[in-house]
C-alpha cells in the first residue's frame, strides 16, 4: 500500500466534478455528500478553464465528463490532472469501446457509463483507488467500468513491474533497458513475461495499446 493509498484509508479524500451538464453535476454533488462520507467534495465546475483555475485545484481524485463543449481533449484533460498529481475517473453518455480506450491509455483509472446508479459509479472508484467499501458494505461495480480486481493481476517480479512502468510511461525497449540499467535483452525478457504473465491470466496484452490498458487498470500507470 503507498503511502497516498495509506491516507486514503483514514481521511477522505478530495474529489473535483467536472461537467457541463449543471444539473447533473449538481445531483452528483448532492449524492456525494449525503452518500459517500469517505469523500469530501473540494470543487465543482462546468467548465474546463474554471476548473483548473480554481484554487482547489488540484485535488485527489477528478471525475470528469469525457465530452465538454470547450474544445479540449479527454487527453490533455486526464493528462493535465495526472501532471499536477490528480487521479481521474471518467464518465460518459458515450459508452464505447474507443472512448474508454482513450480514456485509459491517456491514464484514467476507471471509466463508468453515465446509466448506473452513483452507488455503482462511487463504488467502482473505490475499488479503482483501493478503498474499502464504508461499513464494511460490498463493493457495488459499475457494469462494464473496466476496472479488473487486484486478485485477477498477474504477480509481477520487481524486475518486470519497473520494465512494465517505464515501458507504458512512453519509454521504447532500448530506453527502460538504459533507465534500469540492464542489457537490452534482459528488458525485452521482461516485457516478454509481462506479456505471458497477463495472457496467462486472460487479459491479453499483445499490443502496447493493451499492456497500456492493463497497466491503468491494475495502478501501474504513475
Amino acid at each position: 500500500m503507498s503511502g497516498r493509498e495509506a491516507v486514503w484509508g483514514t481521511h477522505p479524500v478530495r474529489v473535483g466534478l467536472l461537467d457541463d451538464h449543471e444539473l447533473l453535476l449538481d445531483s452528483m454533488s448532492s449524492w456525494i455528500r449525503e452518500n459517500a462520507p469517505d469523500f469530501r467534495l473540494s470543487l465543482t465546475a462546468p467548465r474546463w478553464v474554471d476548473f483548473v483555475r480554481s484554487e482547489a485545484f488540484p485535488v485527489d481524485l477528478v471525475i470528469m465528463d469525457f465530452q465538454l463543449v470547450e474544445p479540449v481533449s479527454i487527453e490533455a484533460r486526464i493528462r493535465t490532472c495526472r501532471a499536477a498529481g490528480c487521479k481521474v475517473v471518467v464518465i460518459s453518455a458515450l459508452d464505447t469501446d474507443d472512448a474508454r480506450e482513450r480514456a485509459t491509455v491517456a491514464g484514467a483509472i476507471a471509466f463508468v457509463g453515465k446509466s448506473v446508479p452513483m452507488k455503482s459509479m462511487i463504488g467502482t472508484v473505490r475499488a479503482a483507488l483501493r478503498m474499502p467499501e464504508p461499513n464494511g458494505d460490498s463493493v457495488q461495480l459499475a457494469p462494464g467500468s473496466g476496472r479488473v480486481s487486484p486478485v485477477n493481476g498477474p504477480h509481477l517480479s520487481l524486475g518486470e513491474t519497473q520494465a512494465l512502468r517505464l515501458y507504458v510511461s512512453g519509454l521504447s525497449t532500448a530506453e527502460v533497458a538504459a533507465r534500469m540499467h540492464v542489457k537490452y535483452e534482459t528488458a525485452k525478457t521482461y516485457l516478454r513475461r509481462v506479456r505471458e504473465k497477463y495472457q496467462k491470466a486472460g487479459r491479453p496484452a499483445s499490443r502496447k495499446v493493451d499492456l497500456i490498458r492493463r497497466a491503468a487498470e491494475d495502478g501501474h500507470l504513475e
